[in-house]
This record gives C-alpha cells, structure tokens and sequence, in this order.
C-alpha cells in the first residue's frame, strides 16, 4: 500500500513541479549589486507608464513619449524620433506613428542587437500596463542593469514603436524607411497579452530556426518555456507582433516573449499596474538578462539556418531540442517498438488479446465521453451565463476554475470507466490502447504540425513501461510512476496553456489531454482497486469547482462586464441610432434599446479583430454635430480615365476615419495624404474597407484616386470620436464600478457617416 501511495505522490509532484517551475516567484527583492535587474525600478517605470490610457494622438502619448526619450538620454544612449506615414495593408491600418529610437555603441562594428516593444496603449480605454508597459520596462532596466558594469561589443538599439496597437505602423516605417534597420542582426521583442502567467518565448524565422533555438540554450535563461508546437499553431493565428513586420519585409529573425494568462485583462481598462503579475515582469527579466549578455557580444552577421529543430521545456534539462528531419524517424520507431513489444507480451502471456480489446473498448469509452464533455461545454456555458459572450476575448474571470472543473471531472469519468476492469495483471493489456491512441496522436502532428513531434518522446516512455509489464507481473509501481514523469512534465502545462492562450471554446483540449495522460499511466492506476471511490471523489471535487466557478460567474467592480454604446448619425438622411454590440443589454446600455430597430443594413466592422458589428440599434434624437467638410478639389478627365482629390476634414475632435465602398466600386489608383493605398485596376467588393486612418498630428484626408469616366463611384466616410460619455451634447452617464468599456470595438464613440457619390462623366460633360 505504501508502494502505491508513494507512487501517486511521485505523480502529485510532477504535475506540481511541470507548472511551478515555469516562472519565477512573485516577490519583489532589492537587488544588492548595480548589474542586477532591479524588479522596483522596472515596477516603477510600469507605474509612470499606465496612468492613463495613452494610444497615438493623445495628449498622455505625447507625455510617456517625453519621459522615454529622457530616460533612455540618461541611459547614455543616443536618442531620435522617427516620424513618416505609415500603410500596413494586411491591417488595413494608416497612421502617422512616432517611434523612440536609442543607441548605444558597442565596441566592435557588427550587426546591432535591437530590443524592443511598443509604448502605445490600445484604443481607447487601455492603461496598457502589461502591453507593453511591461515590456517598455523590462527593457529600460535591463540596459541599465547590463550597462552598469558592461560595454556590449554589438550596439545595442532600443525601439518603442508606436501605433503597434493599430497595425504595426511603428515596426512598419522602422524597417522600411529608417537606415538602422538594415544595421539589425537580431530582435528580442517583449510583447503581453494579458495581465500574468508565464511567458512563452517564440522564434520569428524565414528559414529554420536551429541556429536560434541552440544560441537560445546555451544564453541559458533561467525558466525558459518554450516549445516549438506554440509556434506552429501561433502561425496559424492571425496574432502578428512588431517582428512580424522584421521577419516579413526585412528578413530579420527574432524572439517574441510574451505572457498570456488573465487574458480577461487583455486591451481592456483592467490593464492597469496593479493587476499586472510581478512573476510576469520578473519572468520577461529572467530572458533579457542573459539573452542581452550573450547576443550583445555574439556575431549576429549570420544566425540564419536552414535546419529546423523541434524544441521543447522541460523541467531539470530546461530546454531540449533535435532536427525536424528526426521526427519521421522518431515515430517509425516507436511503431516498431509498440508491434514488437505487444507481440512480445502476448508470447509472454503478459497481455491477453481479449483484454487488449476490452481496453480498446474502454479508452475508446473515455475519449468519446470526454471529448463531447469538453466539445460542448462552452456552448452550454455560455447558454446559462449569457454574458460570458460579452467576454469577446473568450475566457472568462473564473476560467481557470473551469480549466480545473473539467480537468477534475475528466479524471472521474476515467477512474469511473477503469474501475470495472481492476485486476493487475491486466495493467499491461489496458495500457496498448492508450498507447496506440497517442501514437495516432504523434503521427497527426508529425505530418501537420511538426513543431508538435515533441508529443513522441513521452511515447518512448510509456514503451519502456509496456516492455516492464510485459516480463513483469506486478512490477514497482513507483517504477512505472517515474517512467510515467516525462509525459507529465511535458504536456501537462499544455492543459492550461491552450484553454488560456485560445480562449475556453477549446476545452476539448483540457479532456482529451487529461484522458491522454490518464491513460498513458494506465500501468500505474490499473493496480489500484478502489478507483470508484477516486471517481466519487473526483466528481465532488469537479463540483466544488463548478460551484466556485458560479460564485464567480456574477459581474463585479474586480470582474466587470464588458459593454459598448455609439451614437451614429447618417448626415445625409439626418438620422440617428444608438447601437451596441452587446449580446446582452445591461443596466447601462438597455435604455438606450427600449424599442430596438432591425441592425443597420450596412453593418461596418470597423476593423474588428473578432468580426464585431452592431447587435442592437435603436432610433434616436439628432444632435447639432458638424459634419465633416468634403471639398472636390480635383475632377478632371484624361482620356478614359477620370482621376478625382476630395479633402475632408473635421470640424470637431476626432480620432479616425474609415472608408468603405457601399457597393462595388472600380479605382485604378488610389492615395490617401500622398500615400499610395492601390495601383492597377481593382475592382473592390460591396462594403470594403478601403482606408482606415488613425488620427494623429495631421487631422485631415485628401483621397486622390481615378476611375474610369464611364462608372460611377461611392464612398461610406465614417468620422469617429471617442468622446461619447465626455461631448456636452450627451448626456450618457458614467458606467457604474461593475463595468467598462468592452475592448476590440469601436466603443464611447461618435459617428458621423457621409456619402460620396459621383455619377459616370463623359468628355462633353467635361
């Protein structure tokens, strides 16, 4: 009994350690040496940084801008601001950002090391503690911590882009119009998208990554958590970064760090310091430090290449890594291994063919249970608490409640199902199954997401245990708990990670890795009798979860609901709606939708990252807002072609202007304030978004396009205000301490919409 027990305590342990030791604690030491990074100062500088919400054109940018510049001057380093336009068509985003650009020179001449963040918060309501104030901070005290006592042989470059939040403007003019970029060897980028958790470092490559990921190990970082299956799937998410811009239009490769947990927080007016994780901050310092001291004196002419690694962490070995072209070779293997070793226990009589497809049976049980378990429970959440779907982020205050919940009731329906076929020396034929399953599992990711191979190592693991219970009938069960551990140190983190960093509709990931995992320590739990009670117990506590969750289900002042309210005026028909994108109308939106109107015909997204357009509108009171002046300076015919310059601009403050063409529309060229936006002949689709421009110094737009003279052309001008609850011409109270301003939308805002028209010209009209 001991044996067992010692056994499930060895396994309690490495779940334990596999999340523990993924980031440093939370307290704050003084450090007691000048080169050490000084958690306070870099605390203190994330405190300056998000006093209020400081997104490009307002007059708190202006101010974080000041005081950056002036830090990085007492630094030592020599300090510019680069300003142009900026057009990043996959955002669709045109702005004119500001970057910060420092150097400091080292005492060599080769490519520069450039770090870097970005210092603008999201619109509108954003304090941007954590993106990026944190990781503008980490960077000021790292240097200051390095250059104390060191003189890097590569210069060392600092940019705090700006206008990230928009469209990656800032990263876009460094690289294409500012002459360092091409003194750049190598980027670490210091990114957030939540207020705690880990941080995840990721490799942005062109080519293969095995110079990066073994220059990476030998910087020894101190909690390295990273893994090359994150990257494969980040690649697939439309979650670009500022090296995004450096790896696309540069070919400049780089590492991302960025922690993603209390994703709730994310680009909301909770971004504030005192939510920020202090574990979080000191993690993206425990990169810095030893990444700056090795890449700062390393020759970073040449840290291309054309192999790429699997790589993974793991706790004690810290990072692991081997060549892609292992992975095939890798699996083929463990087929091998799996036939030979099933073969061999069933000529030992260890495994019997009936109980191999009873335990078939059985997992197969487990995996469709869980599966549907985990397939449907976000549905079903957000069916009984409807405002999670305000939650556009899709994890909810009290998702990690539900994370446990479901990992807790998955064990039980394991423990449930195995308890009807306890006898030890079945452990053996139960395990094949488990085996095979997560053999098809390395296969999948073999061949479609390579950087996932990884998952084949624990297999080799729980070949060993096949090949124990195969010549043994009751073999120690630590034993089999300690060839147990790879498999749960390496993907266990993986049953937070995904729920965490994608949102709670992949749930299915937390049941079927739980089922996965049970599964492959089958040669542990099958020698327990009493899995029954396990299971009795396991649905208790899976409820106790639940009802923590409920208890925290309710919107308050530390768990707000997200919510919106727009007033939009049509000048030309002089109408006016309230519209919202909430699904569910609250106390402060719902008096505003007593009698609610069908939604807009033409619904614009205004650039949505989820695809958010209005839920709700309802008729309202038309205010004496001035409407944008349009001047046609320019209507002239060439040939066939009839080429046109209108100049808008605003007659009050406003913040953006998005285009749209209200039907399909023909434009030979276009530019926006001398910016080429198309050349060539398009032909754009009904309610396409031609321009969306981010107000800063210049609060004009002059569109000058041609077309040809015998089609007609409109244009959707949307002027938009953030300045719904603060105009004198509103009377929208103030949202009470339960609630902000729901993040990704255009949100508090005032919009003002006009058309342009213009009929086909002939030459005699001319």
């Amino acid at each position: 009994m001991l044996k067992k027990l010692a056994a499930l305590l060895l396994i309690a342990l490495a779940v334990y350690w596999s999340y523990s030791s993924l980031t440093p604690s939370n307290t704050v030491e003084t450090p007691k040496d000048s080169d050490t990074f000084s958690t306070q100062k870099a605390l203190a500088h994330v405190e300056v940084l998000s006093q209020k919400p400081h997104y490009l054109g307002t007059t708190a940018h202006d101010t974080i801008k000041q005081y950056l510049l002036s830090e990085l001057a007492a630094l030592g380093f020599e300090v510019s601001i680069q300003e142009a336009y900026s057009l990043t068509e996959d955002w669709g985003s045109f702005t004119k950002p500001q970057n910060i650009l420092a150097r400091y020179k080292g005492s060599e001449n080769g490519k520069a090391l450039l770090l870097m963040s970005h210092y603008d918060s999201n619109p509108f309501s954003s304090y941007g503690a954590s993106d990026a104030g944190s990781g503008v901070a980490t960077i000021l005290e790292g240097v200051r911590a390095y250059l104390s006592k060191h003189t890097p042989k590569n210069d060392l470059l600092v940019l705090f882009t700006d206008a990230e939040e928009l469209g990656l403007n800032g990263a876009d003019i460094f690289v294409n119009k500012h002459a360092w970029a091409k003194q750049v060897g190598l980027v670490l980028n210091f990114e957030a998208r939540g207020s705690g958790g880990p941080s995840y470092m990721l490799i942005e490559t062109n080519g293969g990554n095995a110079t990066l990921v073994d220059q990476f190990i030998k910087a020894n970082p101190e909690y390295p958590v990273a893994n090359s299956l994150a990257y494969s799937i980040y690649k697939m998410l439309p979650n670009d970064t500022d090296l995004t811009r450096f790896r696309e239009d540069a070919n400049i490769d780089g590492f991302n760090f960025a922690f993603i947990d209390d994703h709730y927080d994310y680009h909301t007016a909770l971004d504030r310091f005192d939510r920020m994780d202090v574990s979080s901050l000191k993690h993206q310092a425990s990169y810095l430090m030893p990444l700056l001291s090795y890449f700062g004196n390393a020759d970073l002419s040449d840290v291309k290449a054309t192999q790429d690694l699997v790589y993974f962490n793991v706790p004690l070995f810290k990072m692991v890594s081997y060549p892609f072209s292992w992975a095939i070779p890798l699996l083929v293997l463990a087929v091998l291994l799996f036939i030979a070793l099933v073969y061999y226990g069933i000529q030992k009589q260890h495994f019997q063919l009936k109980n191999i497809q009873r335990g078939f049976a059985a997992f197969f049980f487990v995996l469709l249970t869980n599966g549907l378990i985990g397939y449907f429970a976000w549905p079903v959440l957000q069916r009984i608490y409807p405002g999670y779907a305000d939650i556009l982020q899709g994890f909810p205050y009290n998702g990690h409640a539900y994370i446990i919940a479901f990992a807790v009731l998955s064990l039980a329906v394991c423990a449930a199902v195995y308890h009807r076929f306890y006898k030890p020396e079945n452990a053996g034929s139960l395990l094949v199954a488990p085996a095979f399953f997560w053999l098809v599992l390395c296969g999948v990711l073999t061949f479609t997401l390579k950087g996932g191979s990884f998952f084949i190592v624990p297999m080799y693991f729980v070949l060993l245990s096949l090949f124990v219970l195969a010549r043994q009938k009751a073999p120690h069960p630590v034993l089999l708990a300690l060839l147990g551990l790879p498999a749960l140190m390496i993907v266990a983190p993986f049953i937070q990670m995904f729920p965490v960093g994608l949102g709670l509709k992949v749930l299915v990931s937390v049941t079927l890795l739980v089922s996965l995992l049970f599964g492959l320590l089958l040669g542990v739990f099958a020698f327990y009798r009493y899995k029954n009670i396990a299971a009795l117990a396991g649905f208790i506590l899976a409820g106790v979860f639940f009802i923590k969750a409920h208890t925290h289900a309710a919107f308050t002042t530390e768990m707000p609901k997200p919510n919106s309210l727009v007033y939009f005026l049509d000048a030309d028909k002089n109408q006016a709606l309230w519209a919202t994108y909430d699904r569910t109308p609250d106390t402060w939106t719902a008096p505003y939708f007593k009698e609610a109107d069908t939604a807009l015909a033409a619904n614009p997204i205004f650039g949505s990252k989820y695809g958010s357009g209005f839920t709700q509108t309802a008729s309202t009171y038309v205010k004496p807002l001035k409407p944008p002046h349009i001047e046609v300076k320019k209507d002239t015919l060439i040939g066939e072609t009839r080429e046109l310059s209108v100049f808008i601009s605003p007659q009050r403050h406003v913040n953006r202007y998005e285009v749209y063409t209200p039907t399909g529309t023909h434009i030979k060229t276009l530019r926006v304030n001398g910016h080429v936006f198309s050349e060539g002949n398009k032909t754009f689709d009904e309610n396409t978004r031609l321009v969306n421009y981010f107000i800063s110094k210049d609060n004009f737009m002059e569109l000058e396009f041609s077309i040809p003279s015998s089609a007609e052309a409109s244009f959707d001008i949307y002027e938009i205000s953030y300045d719904l609850l603060s105009n004198p011409l509103f009377d929208v109270p103030q949202r009470s301490s339960d609630m902000i301003p729901k993040p990704f939308v255009v949100n508090d805002a005032v919009i003002i919409k006009k058309q342009l028209h213009f009929e086909a010209k002939t030459p005699l009209e001319e």
